[in-house]
This record gives C-alpha cells, structure tokens and sequence, in this order.
C-alpha cells in the first residue's frame, strides 16, 4: 500500500483475526507508550534536568555545577530512556507476532531507477521516533515563526 510516497508492506497475515483483534488495545497501548517516551526523549528530559539545575543553584552567579549536572544528566537520561523504548518495542513485536521488523520504503532509500526492493526494513519504534521528532520541528517551526517575539539587538 502506498500514500504519500512511503510505501508499507505488512509481513503478518498469517496471524488470525481473532487474535490480532484480541492484541490490538494492547497493541495501540504500546505504541501510545513508545510515543509518549520519544516526546519524553526529546522535550522532558532537556526541560527536566535544566529545571532541576536552575533549584539546586541558590546564587545568580555562574558556577560550572549546574552545568556538569545538565551535561552528563540528559545523555545518562536519554540514554536509559532509549533502552526502555526499544525493549517497549520488543514487547510490541512478541505481542503482535510480527517478525523482527516492520517494511516501510522510505522516499529516500528507493532506488531512483525503483528497481531493487528495499533492503532495509524500519521497526515500529523507528517510525515512532521519526514521526515524533518530525512533529517537534513542525511545532518549534511555528513556535519561532509565529509566537517567539523577541526583539533583535540594535533594533
């Protein structure tokens, strides 16, 4: 099937109705979830740390504590985060009964000729993931554009 230039194929039909109707709540809870997380991954870890920095820190003077606090806190975060959504994402694949990997064609990895099939195969989490950073540069794009309305120097 194909729309808007990402062709999907999907590799589990011979998987029963009843039971892929019965997994399906569980299913959508669990991608619900790995979106959740990859939003948590990009907007409140960053916000989190920098919050709990700016409380530690009881004087306006710069001190390099908060900082280090920020610099090695987020990756450890993100880090840790990003381990918990790909075994989410295993738990989805077991729970769904697909193999490994989902098959999207991507615009960019297909062959200008469109001969070869796609050699690559993208998982659930990553469309999750892609679909979720994508959202966040639409929303800061119309963030900056529209809503951010600070002067310029000298202006």
């Amino acid at each position: 099937m194909s729309k808007a230039g990402v062709e999907v194929r999907d590799e589990s039909e011979n998987r029963s109705l009843a039971r892929t109707i019965a997994e399906k709540p569980a299913a959508l809870f669990l991608i619900a979830v790995m979106a959740a997380g990859s939003i948590s991954l990009w907007l409140v870890i960053p916000v989190a740390w920098v919050y709990l920095a700016s409380h530690i820190v009881k004087t306006t003077q710069p001190t390099l504590g908060p900082y280090v606090l920020i610099l090695f806190g987020v990756p450890t975060s993100m880090f840790i985060v990003g381990k918990l959504l790909y075994r989410l994402n295993g738990v989805y694949e077991r729970l769904t009964g697909q193999a490994s990997e989902m098959r999207v064609q991507l615009p960019w990895h297909r062959s200008m000729r469109g001969e070869r099939a796609p050699q690559r195969r993208t998982t659930v989490l990553e469309l999750v993931m892609m679909t979720s950073v994508s959202l966040a540069l639409v929303v800061f794009g119309i963030w900056f554009f529209f809503f951010a309305h600070a002067s310029l120097p000298g202006g």
